[in-house]
């Protein structure tokens, strides 16, 4: 897939980034270091997407003198993660911010149509006002994401940005056909969906290997 055509995407390619991909994707990978790596993964992730965040300056005084420094407030910062997977890369991210706010969407997909249904929402107030950035390790369809953003945008969010993993062809064209205007951050970009909409060759489910419920 040439993503050239969409100018939102940006494809990070860094040597570490890959590395902790693929040993994530190893099926003998413990959920303990499964879990680990994505919000290893996620500080990575976050570092790039947050690199345009403003700053202002601040006076503070080292031991030397008191100087004016650059500084973010991270109360203008809103990360969201698209439950549950999602909650495997917020740790990685209120790392980098501490003071940032988190709000919750919660989606699941119907395992016939592959479609996503609403199930919990909890965000932060005056939305409009904050950079608000959308993380959840895959997007397959792209389905959940695209519902997540309306959401988001019906509770006032106009400066959104989406941070995944693993992206599948499909959901990126999906993505970046219905959400022209939103950065959109990918760790790979992987070969397409199978016929249950699983990326391949993928990681197998996020949410089961960062949680222990994978099926024996």
């Amino acid at each position: 897939m040439d993503i050239s055509q969409y100018k939102n995407v940006i494809l990070l390619d860094h040597p570490l980034l890959k590395h902790k991909i693929s040993i994530l994707r190893d099926k003998k990978t413990p959920v303990s270091q499964f879990r680990q790596l994505v919000k290893e993964i996620a500080v990575m992730e976050g570092f790039e997407a947050l690199k345009d965040v403003k700053t202002s300056l601040v006076e503070i005084e080292t031991p030397i003198e008191k100087t004016m420094q650059p500084m973010i407030e991270g109360s203008k910062l809103c990360f969201v993660p698209i439950l549950r997977a999602g909650l495997g890369m917020v740790d990685g991210f209120v790392e980098l911010v501490p003071t940032a706010k988190v709000g919750h969407i919660g989606l699941y997909r119907d395992e016939v149509t592959h479609e996503p249904h609403e199930y919990y929402c909890k965000l932060p107030e005056h939305l409009e006002d904050k950079e608000v950035y959308l993380i959840d390790p895959m997007l397959a369809t792209g389905g959940s994401g695209i519902d997540a953003v309306k959401l988001l945008k019906q509770h006032g969010a106009k400066h959104l940005h989406f941070v995944c993993i693993i992206a599948a062809p499909e959901g990126v064209k999906a993505f970046c056909e219905a959400c022209p205007d939103i950065p959109l951050y990918v760790g790979c970009l992987d070969r397409q969906l199978n016929e249950n909409a699983y990326i391949c060759p993928g990681l197998g489910d996020a949410g089961d290997r960062i949680f222990g419920t994978l099926k024996e």
